[in-house]
């Protein structure tokens, strides 16, 4: 039985990201990615995803992604040879622009609408899971956020997390002085979302309040561990895979980690 609190923000995130799903399923963007889901090869993991999952060897293996948005990530892994089989997210419009994502794709993913913290009993387990850029900060508890993923995957199966670097939130890109720290690394006060949640940096306009959780590598890596996981590699990346208004943190001469990827084994 998930906490009163838990269960607060996660249905406060949930209204949040179906309320900012309109600015995502329209425009040249949408359009776009509907024209490449109909292509043969449609992939948009990137180029260092792509090397950590083709080195792993996916192909053939049952896959689940959880926070899957509009599926397109989930879609992509037949790309490299892997069955999309489960994607798992809050938000039932953004769901909505994974089936049609899916129909141009002719893929058939089963997409749930489900709090990861209070999973059906059917999701059944898979031999990969995968987490992407956004996830694990909308997540209160990171304990019982990872003990729901290692559920989703079989023994000897693999999760791969490829999450921005949680230094990052210490800095705002926007402020007059970008590069001194606005906030501690060690900060657990969730920071709320006012607006509509948007990929680029824009405004989005008014949305739902939503709420941003902190988490430490350390703290990924423990509740990572302690949930029947064995950590085979945690690279931290000097590239960027978030918002483009933090490209400034790119190509310094003293470099901070962007991003990480992290692969671990079910136990």
């Amino acid at each position: 039985m998930k906490s009163a609190s838990t269960l607060t923000y996660t249905n406060a995130n949930k209204a949040a990201w179906n309320a900012s799903a309109h600015l995502h399923g329209q425009g040249s963007s949408w359009d776009a990615l509907l024209l490449a889901a109909s292509q043969p090869g449609f992939n948009v993991l990137g180029n260092c995803l792509t090397a950590t999952l083709t080195d792993l060897g996916v192909a053939g293996r049952s896959a689940v992604q959880i926070g899957c948005n509009n599926a397109r990530e989930l879609l992509s892994l037949a790309d490299l040879g892997a069955i999309p089989a489960l994607g798992i997210d809050q938000s039932s419009e953004f769901l909505a622009q994974g089936a049609v994502l899916a129909s141009k794709a002719k893929l058939n993913p089963r997409l749930l609408e489900a709090n990861i913290y209070e999973l059906p009993a059917d999701v059944g387990q898979h031999d990969l899971a995968l987490i992407t850029i956004g996830v694990i900060n909308w997540m209160p508890d990171l304990q019982g956020f990872f003990k729901a993923v290692r559920g989703l995957v079989r023994t000897g199966g693999h999760l791969v997390i490829y999450e921005t670097h949680p230094i990052l939130e210490i800095f705002n890109p926007d402020a007059a002085n970008p590069f001194q720290p606005e906030i501690s690394y060690f900060e657990k006060t969730p920071v709320k979302i006012e607006g509509a949640i948007t990929y680029d940096g824009s405004d989005g306009g008014a949305g739902e309040t939503g709420y941003w959780f902190l988490h430490t590598l350390g703290d990924i890596v423990t509740a990572c561990v302690n949930s029947g996981f064995q950590i085979q590699r945690l690279e931290e990346h000097p590239h960027l895979n978030r918002e483009e208004d933090y490209a400034i943190y790119e190509n310094r001469p003293a470099q901070l980690p962007l991003c990480y990827t992290l692969v671990a084994r079910a136990l």
